[in-house]
Parts: C-alpha cells; sequence; structure tokens
C-alpha cells in the first residue's frame, strides 16, 4: 500500500518526521518554531508555517500523518499535485490564522502539529470524492469519509474549549475553513456537481462563524 503514495504526500510526511524528531530532542529547537500568539504578534511570522512541521509526541505526529495519507493521495490523484500543495500549505496558513483570532489575548498561547493543514486536505478530498469509504485501524466496517470529516472537526472544536494539550485544535477548524475555500476556488464546477456534500460540510463552517466566538464561555 505505501508504494502507491504520491511522492508529493510522500516527501511532506518525511518533512514532517525529520522535523518532529528534532523537536523530540531539542526544547530549544521546539521553542523557536512553534506557534505563540505573542512572538507572532510581535512579528514572527514565520511561526505561522514552521509550526506545521512539530509535533508534540509521536502519536500526535503519527496520527496527522495517517490521516494525510489516507487523503492526500486523493488530492493529487484528482487535482495533481501544485494544487495539492496549494491547499496543504494554504490550510497550513488559515490554522494558523484563525489560532491567532480565536487566541488573540492569550500572548503565551502555543501550539504545534500539521492539523490544520492536514484538516483541510480532509475537506478537500471529501469534496472531491464523497463517496469514498475508510477502513481504518481497529474498526472493521468502512466509515463514509465525510463521517470521518465531521467527526475529526468535532473533536477540534471539544479540544479547543477543552485547551485539551499543546495541540492546535483551533488550527484544525481554521485549516478546515481553508480547505474547503481553496478547493471550491479551485474548482467552481464542485457547486454543482457536489451540491449536496458542499451544503453539507459548509454547515459547521457556518455555525462557527456564528457562534465560535460563545466557545470559550460554554
Amino acid at each position: 500500500m505505501i508504494g502507491n503514495i504520491n511522492q508529493a504526500v510522500l516527501l511532506i510526511i518525511i518533512a514532517n518526521v525529520l522535523v518532529s524528531m528534532k523537536g523530540f530532542n531539542d526544547y530549544s529547537f521546539l521553542d523557536k518554531y512553534k506557534f505563540q500568539v505573542g512572538r507572532v504578534l510581535a512579528g514572527e511570522k514565520i511561526r505561522t508555517l514552521t509550526s506545521g512541521f512539530l509535533h508534540v509526541d509521536w502519536l500526535h505526529l503519527g496520527f496527522n500523518m495517517y490521516a494525510l495519507y489516507l487523503f492526500g493521495n486523493i488530492v493529487t490523484t484528482i487535482l495533481g499535485i501544485p494544487e495539492f500543495l496549494i491547499i496543504y500549505f494554504g490550510s497550513l496558513l488559515a490554522g494558523s490564522l484563525y489560532s491567532l483570532k480565536y487566541h488573540k489575548d492569550e500572548p503565551y498561547y502555543s501550539a504545534v502539529g500539521a492539523s490544520g493543514a492536514v484538516s483541510g486536505i480532509i475537506y478537500s478530498s471529501i469534496l472531491l470524492y464523497p463517496g469514498m469509504n475508510l477502513y481504518l485501524l481497529f474498526i472493521p466496517i468502512p466509515i463514509p469519509g465525510y463521517v470521518f470529516g465531521v467527526g475529526y472537526l468535532l473533536y477540534s472544536i471539544y479540544g479547543m474549549k477543552k485547551q485539551l494539550g499543546n495541540v492546535g485544535h483551533s488550527a484544525h477548524l481554521g485549516g478546515a475553513i481553508g480547505g474547503f475555500a481553496i478547493t471550491l476556488l479551485l474548482n467552481p464546477i464542485l457547486f454543482t456537481a457536489n451540491k449536496l456534500m458542499v451544503i453539507l460540510l459548509a454547515i459547521p463552517i457556518i455555525l462557527l462563524f456564528l457562534f465560535g466566538d460563545k466557545l470559550k464561555d460554554l
């Protein structure tokens, strides 16, 4: 199965693994390149990108890279490598910007992870291939791709509210919005070809825009 992985997806996975391993063993490196609100607002904009290649531990890294492996090949196969890279890095930036907005009054808030980029790729692949079914580890029955995608977002909302770990849960949401918007901009035909899926995936995004600021008060 690994032999079928697209080279662009594989290279991004390798980059995440190597940079994360460096961060595991060198806290000063992690601290220098992680996302931190105060540092970003002070001008260290590079953190909005570099934080996306760092992870807190092997479980965090493995989950993100497994999701990227599952969904990244779909995007590269249907759209091609340049579009995949646009969606990946666009979603990564969107995740960081949403985190910056959501935590703007918390200068010491920090997070790492490819969550924003991966969320964008997940949303993109579901838009492009709404009929996909996934066979996940420890689950013996196929799971519709859109169920996984929505579940991923719900977990992100819960994690964002509870401030679980040093993981960029708010970046999941921002990344999903980025992947959704960029994919539709690159492929406006999806508005008519996959109209129902566009509407279904837009619902949590719209609700997030309307009520996202109230999450902190719950």
